[in-house]
């Protein structure tokens, strides 16, 4: 929940949250303003940390996904040194952005998904909303590119002080207590291949 008293008891969501004077706060001078979200949420919104990390944001091939991800990754861990949860979490998003944006691409040429636009009422909402999805047209390069994104992303997200520092911010400033991480189990290897 957020830590503002005039928007803690409000029925809004994240996203809508995000909305108000997110784009403005400067998050270093009051982390305890960020809320975590889900996923990626946010993480073109939360200054002065977009603006560090988002020249640094590139997927386009796998030599440039590989330069991009160990920049981001310093750039988290440099954050883990001076104790700035907020910006550890906005490097672990961008990483996890440079993986599902490359996945996008990878699965869909130009990485559109869905067929039509999106309905008016719908936009900036994800979802197919009625739409079909397009077939799946396999780039290998982009695939490179996600994985090399994927592998430092889970760095960042496994990372012990990050899982720490999480679990302090969700309790102290969203008033949460944080969800405990599942097992996954190992995936089975399909003896039949998707089509191409």
């Amino acid at each position: 929940m957020p830590t503002d008293p005039a928007l803690k008891n409000s029925a809004l969501s994240n996203s809508e949250i995000y909305t108000l004077e997110y784009a403005q706060l400067d998050f270093r001078a009051h982390p305890e303003r960020y809320i975590v979200g889900k996923g990626e949420q946010g993480v073109l919104t939360v200054q002065p940390y977009k603006s560090a990390i988002l020249p640094h944001w590139r997927f386009a091939t796998p030599e440039l996904a590989r330069i991009s991800s160990e920049h981001i990754y310093t750039l988290f861990l440099e954050y883990k040194k001076q104790g700035d949860f907020v910006g550890m979490d906005m490097a672990r998003k961008f990483l996890m952005m440079g993986w599902t944006r490359s996945r996008r691409y990878a699965n869909h040429k130009g990485g559109k998904k869905y067929d039509g636009p999106v309905p008016l009422e719908r936009r900036g909402q994800s979802g197919a909303w009625g739409r079909d999805t397009l077939p799946l047209e396999t780039d290998p390069v982009k695939a490179e590119s996600a994985a090399i994104f994927y592998a430092r992303y889970m760095d960042a997200k496994n990372d012990p002080d990050y899982l720490r520092m999480l679990s302090e911010h969700l309790e102290k400033h969203e008033g949460r207590v944080p969800k405990e991480p599942k097992e996954k189990a190992p995936r089975k290897k399909s003896s039949t291949r998707r089509a191409a």
